[in-house]
């Protein structure tokens, strides 16, 4: 059997055409002979159609040598962008309703437009269908600008609602960032004494024991032998403590959650959306994360961290991770969180493989700074304690390929009091390419004594999670992570004992059901159809990867294995197949109507590891 290929039928290949080179009569530059254009580029016009564009879309090569596959495309831009002054004021937001001076901007700054006839003509034609929004809640907050707005403007143009419902031009989904909160974080008036004090014990005590062990080192090589001897009650506390000093809190003794044997479905960043939760959620996962937030952020009050706290009602069992350098600052946005969102509980990101993050010292990085680790996990642990909140840990197997140090770092978190540690079966140096290693994840989770460990990677069907669960009894659960996106019936799977066969009619619809939740999250205007089209085309450079089980000569599918190109069964599976970014826009156009003008989209994942 061929490593990393994904046998298909025979019937649904599509033949590999490899285009011979014209001969020509005309005078060619040297760097043309030599296959190299002027700019230094190389010339892959000979590269079979089918693998040409592959994840690049519209993209332009960089100028100069070209850039190292890093799982990034960094030089993307915004697919679509909307000007202030083209959207409408939300006073605006009910339509034609005369001078009511009660609904007039308030706002002498305002950037947005006041001009409700001129906003009607420049506004891009209704999306066919109806409103989501509208038919779920009986009402649209976003009023004319929602794209699908003929479902509930009557005919003088204004906004409908219930009869006994007070119209509030608020947004529909909104975050647990309120005004008032993020003013009081923007000034640095937040009250992080508990955190702070939490920190400052576990430094203490960190430092002392750091004297004790120097102070044992001196005595071993025969050092102040006698001054030990003189003073011997000198370090001995005196007076009353509390037990919490002299008796660790283990975390088996404050768990509230059970962990055990469920489905974790793991932080995505940018991926791991609200509406992909719900999806997942309704193929049956039992444990949701929200994308990965950084501790600064959400102590200064952005928005777009504090987005990523939302949490929908069908998630019975949410967290948000964090990820950060320093300790009183990761304990003081967990302290918020705690305090302000809705979860259950606080995922710390100590595996995160991007080098932005890695280099200031968070994500992976926290590996090689175990002391600042350690005071870390004591102090968020034992905060979130307080709140009657789990702390929880991610982690890789370690940083280098010839280093593993998770077994090592499994009794160290358990002692620092989390709570579940998930172990991703990778080094940061692998990143995503080669096989997971559970051999050395069923290695790490004997070192626990009583906190469950999770493993993650290359879960892709219910036959991979039977193997681990039979090969690695230790492992308490897994985490599945690319393989939801790929096919977040996974789940199903898992729990049915069967592998399903959706049609394109079904994986269409779960897109349509996607669309809708998008709409709700994001808004049903402009902008919230362009983002949620953008969240769309991102989730979809996953999707496509999937290659329905009744076209597979060797079932089942593996994760890493790449497929020849192939057509599907009819043409919205071969359309959904597709590698190339305009057949996605395609796609999203059947759901959300055409892109605008200028519109272009790059996807932020390369499937370099596929």
């Amino acid at each position: 059997m061929d490593d990393g290929i994904c046998h298909i039928k025979a019937e649904f290949l599509i033949p590999r055409v490899v285009e011979k080179p014209v001969e020509t009569v005309e005078i060619v530059a040297p760097a043309e002979k030599e296959g190299k254009a002027e700019d230094g580029k190389v010339d892959d016009t000979s590269e079979p159609p089918e693998k040409k564009g592959r994840m690049e879309g519209n993209a332009e090569e960089p100028q100069g040598k070209k850039k190292k596959n890093r799982g990034q495309n960094k030089s993307r831009t915004v697919p679509f962008k909307e000007e202030d002054g083209l959207r409408l004021c939300k006073s605006l937001l009910d339509g034609n309703l005369g001078e009511d001076a009660a609904k007039k901007c308030t706002n002498a700054n305002c950037r947005f437009s006041h001009d409700l006839d001129k906003f009607l003509q420049l506004k891009p034609k209704d999306i066919d269908g109806t409103c989501y929004i509208y038919s779920t809640k009986g009402y649209c907050n976003f009023g004319v600008t929602c794209r699908f707005a003929g479902a509930h403007l009557d005919e003088n143009r204004r906004n409908i609602y219930p009869e006994d419902f007070k119209p509030d031009t608020s947004m529909l989904v909104s975050t647990w960032l309120s005004t008032d909160l993020q003013h009081i974080l923007r000034k640095r008036k937040y009250n992080f004494n508990k955190s702070t004090k939490i920190v400052n014990k576990f430094d203490r005590l960190q430092q002392e024991e750091k004297n004790e062990k120097a102070k044992s080192s001196e005595q071993e090589n025969g050092e102040a032998k006698d001054d030990v001897e003189q003073k011997p009650e000198e370090s001995k506390p005196a007076g009353a403590v509390t037990d919490e000093d002299v008796i660790k809190l283990r975390s088996a003794e404050r768990k509230r959650i059970v962990f055990r044997d469920k489905l974790y479905l793991s932080p995505l960043t940018t991926v791991g959306n609200l509406p992909f939760r719900r999806i997942c959620k309704e193929y049956g996962v039992d444990i949701t994360c929200g994308e990965m937030a950084c501790a600064i952020p959400i102590i200064n009050g952005a928005i777009q961290e504090w987005a990523l706290t939302k949490r929908h009602s069908s998630e019975d069992l949410f967290g948000v991770q964090l990820c950060g350098h320093n300790p009183k600052l990761v304990t003081y946005a967990a302290q918020i969180i705690a305090e302000k969102a809705d979860v259950d509980f606080i995922d710390l990101n100590t595996g995160c493989p991007i080098d932005l993050i890695f280099n200031q010292g968070g994500g992976s990085a926290l590996l090689r700074r175990q002391n600042v680790l350690k005071v870390m996990v004591q102090s968020c642990s034992r905060l979130l304690a307080d709140y009657g909140k789990e702390f929880t840990v991610k982690t890789r197997i370690g940083i280098y390929n010839n280093k593993l140090i998770a077994h090592e770092m499994v009794p160290k978190f358990e002692d620092w009091g989390a709570s579940l540690i998930t172990i991703h079966g990778r080094t940061k140096e692998q990143r995503y390419t080669k096989r997971a290693d559970w051999e050395y994840l069923q290695q790490c989770a004997t070192q626990a004594q009583s906190v469950p460990v999770f493993g993650n990677g290359d879960i892709f069907g219910y036959e991979d999670y039977e193997h681990i669960r039979t090969k690695c009894p230790n492992i308490a659960g897994v985490m599945v992570g690319r393989g939801a996106l790929i096919k977040p019936w996974v789940f199903q799977e898992i729990k049915e004992r069967k592998t399903l066969d959706p049609s394109s009619g079904e994986r269409f619809e779960m897109l349509k059901r996607y669309v809708n939740y998008g709409l709700e999250h994001w808004g049903s205007d402009t902008k919230g159809v362009e983002t949620t089209r953008r969240f769309l085309l991102e989730w979809q450079s996953f999707l496509y990867r999937y290659v329905p089980y009744g076209l597979l000569e060797r079932p089942p599918q593996r994760i890493n294995e790449r497929p020849d190109a192939y057509r599907g069964r009819d043409d919205l599976e071969t359309l959904m197949a597709s590698p190339n970014c305009n057949d996605w826009v395609k796609l999203s156009e059947m759901l959300l109507g055409p892109v605008p003008e200028g519109f272009n989209f790059v996807p932020k994942h390369k499937a370099n590891a596929y």
